[in-house]
């Protein structure tokens, strides 16, 4: 999830597809403000308003801690925000008020120059299954080279591992298929000739791969 301004949005969308493929994400939706995404609060920075407000330091400060999300936003935008203390206008600067963000439980949350930008690392088995056969198409692709096969070449792939590997790999053959050129994936096969073994995550894997001819 990205938060960012108008006059930005329009290029994020444009390179949304790029954006996608480029940081292995399923999904980007672009929102407006950053409401969604983090939890924020205004603290009081007592260093720079004691010297002028300090008859009316105690209230200020109940008062700047019970800012609505709508004055902070105000507050993020315009760089200060005027308030009426017992009748008193206040005017806040940035170097005033510290404004505190919270991330939501089970996402990363990065802020620079204006854009947060929110991950969800919450990981169902379907996320997991096609994060192991991505890098199984990777290792696959580092085995074609080794092998010196043109870029071409169509091959049947072999491989033996763990069951819950193998279900990861079937259950995206397809994709994996169309990716590294191959007519077959033969799990659990006969395993013996040009053989590699490789560690994909925690999983020992036995890869063969053959030329179609």
């Amino acid at each position: 999830m990205v938060a960012i301004d108008s006059t930005r949005k329009e290029a994020v969308e444009k390179m949304k597809d790029v954006i996608l493929e480029e940081v292995n994400i399923k999904e980007l939706i672009i929102v407006d403000d950053d409401s969604t995404i983090v939890s924020k609060s205004a603290k009081p920075n007592f260093k720079t308003l004691g010297p002028k407000y300090g008859k009316i330091m105690k209230l200020l400060a109940e008062r700047i801690k019970s800012f609505s999300a709508e004055e902070i936003k105000k507050f993020e935008n315009d760089g200060s925000l005027a308030i009426k203390i017992k009748d008193q206008k206040v005017t806040l600067d940035h170097e005033d008020v510290e404004i505190i963000s919270t991330q939501i439980e089970g996402w990363i949350v990065e802020t620079d120059d204006g854009i947060t930008v929110a991950i969800d690392t919450e990981l169902d088995e379907s996320l997991i299954a096609e994060g192991y056969a991505r890098e199984f198409v990777n290792r696959v692709q580092n085995l074609r080279k080794d092998s010196g096969l043109d870029v071409i070449d169509r091959i049947n792939v072999r491989l033996k591992s763990d069951d819950l590997f193998t279900n990861y790999i079937s259950k995206f053959k397809n994709y994996i298929k169309n990716e590294i050129l191959a007519d077959e994936i033969i799990i659990d096969g006969d395993i013996s000739g040009n053989l590699r073994n490789l560690k994909i995550g925690h999983f020992e894997c036995a890869i063969a791969i053959d030329k179609v001819e």
